[in-house]
């Protein structure tokens, strides 16, 4: 999973309502990069008032349902050597019992 910076300081966003978007939904930011910036060329007001709707939704969604950073860094862990731990007791199993 990628670093959870900030959006709105990150160098190769402008205020980061598309990555943020995308992040959410999982998938690229291409998909709603491309589609907004062509809706310049047919209505810019149009497409300035989607993007700013798109801020407030991302900060809504940033404000109410925060990214909690120690639960993801502890479970991650255990999960790969339970894994592993789970396995080797299954082979044993299975030469003792041949």
């Amino acid at each position: 999973m990628k670093s959870q910076r900030n959006l709105f300081f990150r160098p190769d966003t402008i205020f980061g309502a598309c990555q943020g978007m995308a992040d959410d939904l999982g998938i690229s930011p291409l998909f709603i990069r491309i589609p907004l910036a062509s809706l310049i060329l047919v209505s810019p007001e149009l497409a300035l008032g989607i993007y700013a709707a798109l801020c407030v939704v991302v900060l809504a969604s940033r404000m109410l349902f925060p990214v909690r950073k120690a639960e993801v860094a502890v479970a991650a862990p255990a999960a790969v050597v339970a894994a592993p731990v789970e396995a080797a007791n299954e082979e044993r199993e299975l030469a003792a019992a041949a």
